[in-house]
């Protein structure tokens, strides 16, 4: 695999230059560290498609990234794409040694590490909806940005892709309630800062998590994850598997990084996979 940079390929929009491999290689590939290999490719169709494919042979910590994503995927097999060089579209391969009941929380934990590092770099407040958005907010009004997609790869892999909107203007939003860090007024939209970002929060959250069994409050993984979502507090719609839906409060995450909803009939159900719409702001 070769790096934009390193393929010669034309490039127009002065505004969205190629991440530059080799430097992100030296910021991130380091000794004992979790980031093993990391490849930039011009374009393909899912990140996630081609990390899983080779995860047997790939040591954990492998990334890749592509300039343009073709046939990005997200929950329920949708797809997405996104004008070339115009977002972070990603994927890491993980072979977590936790109990399996608590792999749920990676995608969470994922999530609060971009929240964290985008935030951190991008200058924008990125907030997460449950269980894999990250919303930015727009002209007062809370847009999608991005999004998490986990997957097993392999008898011991999990392969975790991640897209972000960073640069993305008004004419290029997908639908009208998609967002950009850029329409969200972020600092920075350099590419190259906003993935060291990620990926270093990613891989800092990952060690405390690992290092204490994928326990979501030794780890402070539930805290933090309860500290940056938004779906807690509020009405939501939860809209499951089955074609049933479920209304109530969001109120807390289980143990498996389930969102519990409290009911009007007083009861409480967790849910551990569903679309949620929310209703009314949290507070």
């Amino acid at each position: 695999m070769t790096s934009s940079h390193a393929s010669g390929g034309p490039w127009t929009d002065l505004e969205r230059p190629p991440l530059n491999a080799r430097v992100l290689r030296q910021a991130l590939l380091l000794p004992d560290g979790l980031w093993s290999s990391l490849d930039v490719v011009a374009s393909t169709g899912s990140t996630n498609s081609d990390l899983a494919a080779r995860a047997a042979e790939l040591p954990e910590g492998a990334v890749l990234v592509a300039e343009e994503q073709t046939s990005g995927r997200g929950r329920l097999d949708r797809t997405w794409s996104a004008p070339a060089r115009s977002g972070l579209f990603l994927s890491v391969l993980l072979k977590p040694d936790v109990p399996a009941h608590r792999l749920g929380w990676l995608p969470l934990l994922t999530g609060v590490a971009a929240a964290t590092g985008l935030a951190r770099a991008a200058g924008a407040g990125v907030s997460l909806k449950w269980p894999n958005d990250l919303l930015v907010t727009v002209d007062g009004e809370e847009r999608k940005a991005g999004g998490i997609l986990a997957e097993r790869a392999g008898e011991d892999g999990v392969v975790v892709g991640l897209g972000v909107n960073v640069s993305l203007r008004a004419d290029e939003l997908p639908v009208p309630t998609a967002g950009s860090l850029l329409l969200a007024g972020a600092v920075s939209t350099d590419r190259d800062t906003l993935l060291r970002a990620v990926l270093r929060s990613l891989a800092d959250r990952y060690g405390a998590w690992t290092r204490a069994g994928g326990d979501p409050d030794a780890s402070g993984l539930r805290a933090a994850y309860r500290e940056h979502c938004s779906t807690l507090g509020r009405r939501i719609r939860a809209e499951l598997p089955g074609e049933r839906a479920l209304e109530g409060e969001a109120a807390d995450l289980d143990g498996d990084g389930r969102l519990v909803v409290a009911t009007e009939g007083g009861g409480t159900e967790a849910v551990g996979a569903g679309d949620i719409v929310h209703l009314r702001a949290a507070g």
